[in-house]
């Protein structure tokens, strides 16, 4: 009888999971479903390119259709997962349809946290988690309209700096007292936080959202806790999102801020695993459990699911890696900022070309660079070698990073 490896969404953890068993060698039935009309895509361009109208939808696409066809992969879209019976090993879906499964992978990813103050069910309250979202904010992207960003983290300042270049009149609203609070340092914050008010992005920084004003069912106005408002076309919210959690839960497996997983991806039912977005899990930059929202801990991830799945598990052990491209800014990051007792930086933020590393006990512990490869790359293979190095040599640049790397 042929095994079937389940696979319950189509986003990059599951495309990943589908190349690594095929490649690996596995002949066995796959099923990828997906609760969205499109084959697996990439999510990072949305909130930039493809906002910006320079690529089409196809050019999102993680792989060709036809490469499931040449993989004999059944993929089924628009389909999403309802009930998993542990006991049966089988997986109920929206449109009463009933799969079984030898092995499970949940790659659920998160969904967008959503605001519950007032009028923010109106149609001009939008979000950015997919293509159809990104579809309706398009046409506010322009000049003449009036965007506000609720949120001043990575997709609300990549929106801003797409919206304000493209015309529009932007204004960032955010309760934290700086920009990307919850992922970067203060001197790193602000030195975006000069570069979007140069570029015209109105900054509303310690400030909170309370709610919303209509007028004919249309939005009109962002209101502020200070009770100030600020006039508003359309309003993009992005406070973060949450672990897609609901299907495991229901079915008994353990959740934990996400889905536990160990570090082959298996869940606390033997034949489930889980990769992604979803997932609580062990790493050891960090010390612990941790939950990460990115393509490198989809990928890296799903590939060592995949791997246990049929029964080659390696251990899960990747240094973390992220990036953001706001205006001709890359902002590359690796690495966990935690507990640091030393920033060092590298550098003037006035050339734009920077980095900023982030140390405990001389231990590279993470890197943000601006427009800086090279203190990029090395900077995380200092991390991924748990080297030490003196914030001496760090902030001579007459010290190449290859040379620091290699000591």
């Amino acid at each position: 009888m042929t095994s079937t490896i389940l696979i319950i969404g189509a986003g990059q953890a599951g495309s990943q999971a589908v190349s690594t068993l095929r490649s690996e060698g596995y002949k066995g039935r796959i099923l990828l479903v997906g609760d969205e009309p499109y084959f697996p895509y990439q999510r990072p361009p949305l909130s930039k390119k493809y906002l910006a109208a320079e690529i089409g939808n196809d050019r999102l696409l993680i792989r060709p259709e036809t490469y499931y066809q040449q993989q004999n992969v059944e993929v089924r879209l628009s389909v999403s997962a309802t009930r998993i019976d542990r006991a049966k090993k089988t997986v109920t879906f929206s449109d009463h349809s009933e799969e079984r499964y030898d092995k499970l992978l949940i790659a659920t990813g998160a969904r967008v946290r959503k605001l519950t103050l007032p009028h923010a069910d109106l149609q001009d309250v939008l979000y950015l988690r997919t293509i159809a979202d990104v579809d309706l904010i398009q046409p506010f992207i322009k000049p003449g309209k009036k965007v506000v960003l609720v949120g001043g983290g990575y997709i609300g300042l990549e929106v801003a700096a797409v919206a304000v270049k493209r015309g529009a009149t932007v204004t960032v609203v955010e309760m934290a007292e700086r920009l990307m609070a919850r992922t970067t340092s203060e001197p790193v914050a602000s030195f975006f936080e000069a570069e979007h008010r140069k570029a015209g992005v109105q900054l509303r920084l310690g400030a909170m959202c309370q709610g919303f004003e209509e007028r004919a069912g249309r939005l009109v106005r962002v209101r502020l806790a200070d009770g100030s408002a600020v006039e508003a076309d359309v309003a993009i919210v992005g406070v973060g999102v949450e672990p897609a959690i609901s299907l495991a839960k229901d079915a008994g497996v353990v959740c934990e801020n996400g889905i536990r997983v160990d570090e082959f991806g298996q869940t606390s039912d033997p034949d489930i695993y889980a990769a992604g977005d979803c997932t609580n899990h062990p790493n050891p930059f960090v010390g612990g459990m941790i939950r990460l929202e990115s393509v490198q801990n989809a990928i890296d991830q799903a590939k060592h699911a995949a791997l246990a799945m049929i029964g080659k598990p390696t251990p899960y052990n990747e240094v973390p890696w992220f990036w953001s491209d706001q205006y001709d800014l890359k902002l590359q990051s690796a690495g966990i900022a935690r507990e640091y007792d030393q920033l060092v930086t590298r550098g003037d933020p006035e050339s734009r070309n920077f980095a900023v590393f982030y140390l405990k006990d001389h231990r590279m512990l993470a890197v943000d660079a601006v427009n800086a490869v090279p203190e990029y790359m090395f900077g995380r293979k200092l991390i991924a070698g748990r080297k030490t190095v003196t914030a001496e040599r760090l902030e001579n640049k007459s010290i190449s990073m290859k040379e620091i790397a290699s000591d």
